[in-house]
């Protein structure tokens, strides 16, 4: 239906009529207007007139409802409590049960106003609300509601109650004309929904019923029937195999020959709306469960709750997603010359989907993508807004929101908007410290054990920031309170996405307006208590990269006085001192770096040793890295000379000495190679590795010989095969060791590992035949690049603490096992199991396992079992 169709329904002067505006997208407004105000004043006195005269208190304000003299009633200290915490479906619940129970109708609009304040477009809350002005004295102000709820509402059951007053309010023969644009106007909003196929019979109906006294009139109900049941039945509705049954019954009633053309016309259509419906109710089955059942009367209010993004609450988000593509694919085939009925279908499904899911922001954000693609930028400007009330700590849709005010040079609304939000995002830090603050009270904002280095005076500024000049009347002497949060790890992580939020607000404040205004929002972001120092970093990579002239002292000047403030974060040392080398002032860094490295304990300040180390051994001279290695060596003394030693001969993560000279690349294949085994066998198995990696080379030599300690799992496997285990596959299971590196490693007398250097290039040359043969194997079978990820993300062999299997054993008992079936089959008693060897019993190692028959948690002589 056209907008002028549209516009010429809603100037009819009767009581189906709506204000509608289309450019509105969810609204989220319920304040009255003026004119529902003028209604509500004449409200009150047809109340007063029917005894439910209210005192001025009452009309006035909710908190006076009661005399002060009196105790808050319940409802009052429920509607107090959800003002401090409004998303509580529960207590709404409630509070409208408060209400209605006591029956004061101020006291049910104050309830209903307040709860679709919060829970907009809800429509059970706006039926509920509306079921209290639907005696003939009240109907100006359900009109009024009307008039507010239909204008976005995109829920058939609204529609459906809507359409149920206008029939009756308009029983006259003389209304007929107003009931059927009524009808008209709700099936052009939501006659594409599935669940509308009751408003579409229900329109068959009362054409049907019409009465006509000449032939011209009984034709013009033909075509009118006619044309609506061929819109409804290409429909996915949930009657629409009914409808089409009556179609044909209709038209053959008319005339056979033409209902065989209009029906072969119309078959592809049907078919496909058939198809398609059955898709929607797969899709659709997961998004709307049946509601709870009422403790009340009156229907449960569905009000959609916060989320808290478990399993469960991922999974209907990844639903609503795919349903939204779904719809957008256009499964019903629309041509191009139905393109509106196709925009309108799917607008339709985001206005639902916003209000169901009205707390992810990744919902509002689709519905705002879908809709700027097609062509309604304020149409999705409006979205965005309805998205933010909704989430005012979205950092989705406010940031979408200011980059679409950026492009249409909005500036001080995106100002606004910043400004808004770190009001919003610094509240709800506030609020958590006192929580922490109050859960732990012995927590102070100068955490023990944290060391601030000594740094410039605070005299020393900046520089005026603002007018671009470098001086020492810095702006930089305005700082935030010294008092600072506690460190907690929830806190400090919400410090620094309130951090991004003015890192955002500063790019915006460059690339938008100037560099002084950038400065000036700088300003702002350090007299800010929660400013974490990442702001800082890009405050000072800004001024070097975007002020051509003197940036780079300028950006010095910002790290600078961050130090001061931050200067026990090493983190922000560790950019200061990477900027610093970076713009190649050896001076300063080497300053920096002399300052702040004892302020710092030896576990913490072990990235800036490192740093610092990296740049002496790459651009200064062999001297000074002999010196610095000699200060490391002295702060940690554990570190092996050889660690020190490959790291100054290390280029760009390559450390030839590691991989092959401490054997670092062929210990890391020794797992994927041996597979997984126990703890303590792929510690023994490594030990070579590991003294070579935690002991000086010039003391090997003078170490006893190391004597590899037999397996007793491996003995165990030997004892316990039997011959009738079949051939053993390709490729050896994980837990069992391959059968010639078994030989090499546990049979015969113990070897000599560092005993004489032939010893040690005899081992190397045998380790370095295993590792290509693993590599010849690995090329051999090759896993899926999904399996292959899969593996990936399992943990390490050495994580596992639980039982062991021996895989030989399981094998045996899952092929003996005694399976019973229905055919009573004779099956021959499984072969016993041969005792475990004594060495088994009493070694430290796994217990012996028990592979007799399960008989349930705590069944059998010695309780349940583990496996």
């Amino acid at each position: 239906m056209s907008e002028e169709q549209q516009d010429s329904i809603v100037d009819i002067e009767t009581p189906t009529e709506i204000t509608t505006n289309d450019t509105e997208y969810i609204g989220d407004k319920t304040q009255p207007t003026e004119e529902i105000l003028n209604a509500l004043n004449a409200l009150n006195q047809t109340t007063a007139q029917n005894g439910h005269e209210q005192s001025p208190a009452q009309q006035g304000n909710v908190k006076q409802d009661t005399p002060s003299q009196e105790a808050p009633s319940e409802w009052h200290v429920l509607r107090e409590k959800l003002r401090e915490q409004p998303h509580d479906p529960d207590g709404w619940n409630k509070l409208v049960d408060l209400a209605e129970a006591r029956g004061e109708i101020e006291q049910i609009k104050q309830t209903y106003e307040a709860l679709l304040e919060v829970y907009p477009n809800t429509s059970s809350a706006q039926i509920a609300y509306l079921n209290h002005f639907l005696s003939p004295g009240l109907f100006p102000y359900a009109e009024e509601l009307f008039r507010r709820f239909l204008r976005s509402s995109p829920l058939v059951d609204l529609w459906k109650f809507y359409l149920t007053y206008v029939r009756r309010v308009n029983t006259s023969p003389a209304s007929r004309e107003a009931v059927s644009k009524a009808y008209e106007f709700a099936l052009s909003r939501i006659g594409q929904d599935k669940d509308s196929g009751d408003i579409w019979s229900d329109y068959i109906q009362f054409l049907k019923a019409g009465e006509t006294t000449t032939t011209w009139e009984e034709q013009q109900k033909m075509d009118a029937l006619r044309k609506v049941y061929h819109r409804a039945v290409q429909i996915p509705l949930e009657n629409v195999e009914r409808l089409w049954s009556e179609l044909e019954t209709f038209e053959n009633s008319l005339n056979k020959i033409t209902a065989k053309k209009f029906m072969s016309d119309l078959s592809p259509s049907y078919m496909q709306a058939r198809t398609v419906l059955r898709q929607l109710q797969r899709h659709l089955g997961p998004l709307f469960p049946p509601p709870p059942a009422s403790s009340s009367t009156r229907p449960h209010l569905y009000l959609p709750p916060t989320p808290t993004f478990n399993a469960a609450e991922r999974a209907l988000v990844g639903a609503w997603k795919t349903y939204l593509k779904w719809e957008e694919s256009n499964p019903l085939e629309f041509e191009d010359k139905d393109k509106t009925t196709l925009i309108s279908r799917i607008q339709g499904v985001y206005r639902k989907a916003a209000i169901r899911m009205r707390f992810y922001a990744e919902i509002w954000y689709m519905a705002f993508v879908w809709t700027n693609s097609m062509g309604k930028p304020e149409e999705a400007l409006n979205i965005l807004k309805s998205g933010m009330e909704a989430n005012p700590t979205s950092f989705l849709l406010h940031f979408a929101y200011c980059e679409l005010q950026e492009s249409r040079k909005e500036h001080a609304e995106v100002t606004t908007t910043f400004d808004k939000f770190l009001d919003v995002l610094r509240a709800e830090l506030d609020e958590l410290e006192n929580r922490i603050n109050s859960a732990n009270s012995s927590f102070t904002s100068d955490a023990p054990g944290r060391n601030v280095p000594t740094s410039a005076p605070t005299g020393n500024g900046l520089g005026s920031l603002e007018a671009g000049i470098i001086s020492n009347t810095s702006s930089f002497a305005t700082q935030a309170s010294d008092e600072k949060p506690p460190k907690v790890k929830e806190l400090s992580d919400r410090r620094q996405e309130y951090g991004v939020v003015w890192i955002m607000y500063i790019r915006f404040a460059r690339r938008a307006l100037d560099l002084k205004a950038f400065r000036s929002v700088f300003a702002k972001a350090r007299r800010d208590r929660w400013t974490p120092w990442e702001v800082y970093e890009a405050a000072a990579l800004m001024e070097y990269h975007c002020n051509k002239d003197g940036g780079t002292g300028v950006a010095s000047r910002i790290f600078e006085k961050g130090l001061e403030t931050y200067g026990d974060e090493i983190e922000f040392v560790l950019r200061y001192l990477g900027f610093l080398i970076s713009v190649n002032d050896e001076n300063n860094a080497r300053a920096l770096f002399e300052r702040v490295i004892t302020a710092f304990a030896p576990e913490r300040a072990r990235p800036l040793w490192e740093r610092w180390a990296r740049y002496e051994y790459q651009y200064g001279d062999l001297e000074a890295a002999q010196k610095l290695e000699k200060r490391i060596a002295e702060v940690y003394p554990s570190d092996p000379p050889i660690k020190r030693f490959a790291q100054r001969h290390t280029y760009l993560g390559t450390d030839a000495i590691a991989a092959r000279d401490l054997g670092f690349a062929m210990a890391a294949r020794q797992p994927a190679a041996l597979g997984s085994t126990s703890t303590s066998n792929s510690i023994e198995k490594r030990t070579d590795s590991l003294l070579s990696l935690t002991s000086a080379s010039h003391m090997l030599a003078s170490q006893p010989p190391i004597k590899r300690a037999s397996s007793p799992d491996y003995k165990r496997r030997e004892g316990s095969a039997r011959p009738d285990f079949g051939p053993p596959s390709k490729r050896q299971r994980p837990s069992s060791p391959p059968r010639d590196r078994d030989r090499e490693r546990w049979e015969g007398p113990p070897r000599k590992r560092f005993g004489s250097p032939a010893g040690w290039e005899r081992e190397r040359d045998r380790e370095l035949q295993h590792v290509k043969k693993d590599r010849e194997d690995d090329k051999a079978s090759t896993l899926p690049t999904v399996i292959s990820w899969f593996v990936g993300q399992l943990p390490s062999p050495v994580s596992f603490d639980g039982p062991v299997f021996r895989t030989d054993d399981l094998m045996m008992l899952l092929r003996n096992a005694v399976i019973p079936s229905a055919t009573r089959r004779a099956t021959p008693p499984p072969t016993p199991l041969p005792p475990a060897p004594p060495a088994a019993r009493t070694s430290g190692g796994r217990p012996p396992p028990d592979y007799g028959p399960y008989q349930g948690p705590g069944g059998g002589t010695r309780g349940g079992r583990r496996y």
